[in-house]
């Protein structure tokens, strides 16, 4: 295992986001830029990392505004993204996307969002589809379509998702099977918490979007994407409304876009009872996606 370098990157407003970078041994082969979910931070994604450096990819992300580093750096509270606090992590991605390829100049980029990183990066590919070579998306939905369900008067409530699996052993068992991940999550200070209403209101504004015919004709047609969601993920549906997104993203003319729906999965398929055969597949996509 590999401890990340920490990188302080300037964004709008004054910000500063708490970036972390893994690098490979020897020059990097290829970029994937992980976007992290709601009420968590970059850093739990370091058992992927590790694969991935392994293999010769540099791997980067930041701790989104309100969340991990990025809190502790700005003097700010866990899920309050501040004004303008949506459409800006949106285009943190942009930002940090830049220093990478400073970087690793004229490599392959793969930009990878899980959950709320998910929803932000189908935002932001709706502008700057042509800046990356391949996407991932996991744990993903439709924002326009969950918005009836989600509750937005008031702080979103990340253990109302267990609703499905009661009684539950604790209030985050929607996350994953594996009981060691599902107690790591609970124990760890900077996760479980929700997005202040200003903030949850700014995500469901913007993933509006994703459902205009104009925006979506606007993207690369030969955008690699990789869905992936657990069978069982309530953010989902479940898998209804992933499909619902795959089928949009076909429809405006997408050629290669892959849906895996892994059996028995809840909504953190990288941290499941089967994330090796999630991370070989998932790392098999991506050598063949940036190989075109």
């Amino acid at each position: 295992m590999s401890e990340p370098t920490r990188i302080d990157l300037p964004s709008a407003g004054g910000h500063t986001l708490a970036t972390f970078r893994w690098l490979p041994k020897g020059e990097a082969r290829g970029v994937v830029q992980l976007t992290h979910g709601m009420g968590e931070h970059v850093r739990r994604y370091q058992h992927l990392a590790d694969r991935l450096t392994a293999l010769g990819f540099l791997v980067q992300g930041q701790d989104h505004r309100g969340h991990g580093a990025t809190v502790e750096a700005n003097g700010t509270e866990p899920g309050v993204l501040g004004e303008g606090g949506w459409a800006e992590l949106v285009a943190d991605i942009g930002r940090l996307l830049e220093r990478g390829r400073e970087d690793a100049p004229g490599v392959p980029v793969v930009l990878l969002g899980h959950s709320m990183g998910s929803f932000a990066a189908q935002q932001w590919l709706l502008d700057h589809s042509a800046e990356v070579d391949a996407a991932v998306l996991t744990g993903t939905s439709l924002l326009d379509q969950l918005e009836a369900a989600i509750d937005t008067s008031g702080p979103i409530d990340l253990s109302a998702f267990n609703a499905p699996f009661a009684p539950a052993r604790t209030d985050y068992d929607w996350l994953s099977r594996d009981e060691v991940q599902v107690d790591a999550y609970v124990a760890d200070p900077w996760c479980g918490f929700g997005l202040d209403p200003a903030g949850g209101a700014g995500m469901f504004v913007g993933g509006r979007d994703v459902a205009d015919p104009q925006r979506l004709d606007a993207m690369q047609k030969d955008l690699p994407v990789y869905v992936a969601v657990g069978e069982h993920d309530p953010v989902g549906g479940p898998v209804v409304l992933a499909q619902a997104l795959v089928d949009r993203y076909r429809n405006a003319g997408l050629t290669d876009v892959t849906f895996r729906v892994w059996s028995n999965d809840r909504h953190e398929i990288l941290n499941e009872v089967d994330r090796d055969d999630v991370e070989n597949e998932l790392v098999d996509w991506i050598t063949r996606a940036i190989k075109r």
